[in-house]
C-alpha cells in the first residue's frame, strides 16, 4: 500500500512552486489596481509571465507534467492575465466610459477564460509548436506593456487613452477566441547546438532590452500579436516570389535555345 500510493497522491514541487508564483504575481498586480498604482500592476503581470514560463520549462525538464499541474496553471492564468488585466484596463483607461468600459473589461477575461478551457481541451490534439488563438499570457502583456510604455513615454492624456485601449482589447479578446495559429516557443531546444549567429542575436536583444525596455517590450509583444495575422500572407508571398525567381532562368534558358537554334 504504503509508498506507491502516497507517491499517486503527492504533487511535484517545482512547477507548482512556479505556478504559485505566477497567482502570487497576479494578486498583487490585482492589488495595486484597488490601490492606484497601475505602473506597479502592470509589471506584476510581467512578472506572472516569468513564473508561467519557468513552471512550464520546469515541468518538462523534470518530466513531471501532471493533470493537477495543468489545472492549476490554468486557474492561476485566469487570475494573472484575465482578471488582472481585465481590472487594470478597466481603472487605467476604461472608468470614465461607464457600462461600455466595463463590459469591454469583461469581454477581455471571458475571452481569456475561453482561450483556457479550450487550450486544456485540445491540449493532447493540437501540434506543439502551434497555438490556436492568441496566447492569454501575451495578450495581458500588450495591456501591461502599454501601460508602462505611456507611464514613461507616450502619456496619452485622458482624451486619446481611452479610445486606444478600447480599440486593443475588442481586437486581443477576438484574438484570444479564434482560430488563428501562432508559434509556440516551446520548440526552441536550449540544449541543442545552435549556429552562432543566434547567440549573436540573443546577447544583442538582451543589451536593448535592458537599454530601453520600455519600448522594446511592447514592440516584441506587438510583434507577437501581429505575427498569427500576417505569417501566413508573408509565407505565400515569399513562395510566389521564389516561385517567380525559378521561373525567369528556365524561360531564359529557353529563349536563348530557341535564339541559338535559329541561328543555326
Amino acid at each position: 500500500m504504503g509508498v506507491r500510493e502516497y507517491k499517486k497522491k503527492g504533487v511535484y514541487l517545482i512547477p507548482n512552486f512556479f505556478t504559485t508564483g505566477n497567482l502570487f504575481s497576479g494578486f498583487y498586480a490585482i492589488i495595486a489596481v484597488f490601490n492606484g498604482d497601475f505602473h506597479s500592476a502592470s509589471i506584476a503581470i510581467l512578472v506572472a509571465t516569468v513564473f508561467d514560463a519557468l513552471d512550464g520549462m520546469a515541468a518538462r525538464f523534470t518530466k513531471a507534467t501532471s493533470r493537477f499541474g495543468v489545472e492549476y496553471d490554468s486557474l492561476a492564468d485566469l487570475v494573472s492575465f484575465g482578471v488582472a488585466p481585465g481590472l487594470l484596463i478597466y481603472s487605467w483607461a476604461l472608468s470614465s466610459y461607464g457600462r461600455i468600459g466595463w463590459v469591454a473589461a469583461f469581454l477581455f477575461v471571458v475571452c481569456g477564460a475561453l482561450r483556457l478551457a479550450r487550450f486544456n481541451v485540445q491540449v493532447s490534439t493540437l501540434e506543439s509548436k502551434k497555438f490556436l488563438g492568441l496566447p492569454i499570457p501575451s495578450a495581458a502583456c500588450m495591456i501591461a506593456t502599454l501601460v508602462i510604455l505611456d507611464h514613461y513615454i507616450l502619456s496619452m492624456g485622458k482624451e486619446i487613452r481611452p479610445l486606444v485601449i478600447l480599440v486593443m482589447t475588442y481586437g486581443l479578446a477576438f484574438l484570444m477566441v479564434s482560430s488563428i495559429p501562432y508559434r509556440s516557443l516551446k520548440g526552441f531546444n536550449l540544449r541543442d547546438r545552435k549556429p552562432f549567429h543566434v547567440l549573436v542575436a540573443m546577447v544583442l536583444l538582451l543589451i536593448i532590452v535592458v537599454a530601453e525596455p520600455q519600448v522594446l517590450l511592447f514592440f516584441l509583444f506587438g510583434l507577437y500579436t501581429l505575427s498569427g495575422i500576417i505569417e501566413k500572407p508573408l509565407i505565400a508571398l515569399y513562395q510566389r516570389v521564389h516561385r517567380r525567381g525559378k521561373r525567369k532562368p528556365k524561360e531564359q534558358e529557353g529563349k536563348n535555345q530557341k535564339t541559338a537554334f535559329e541561328d543555326l
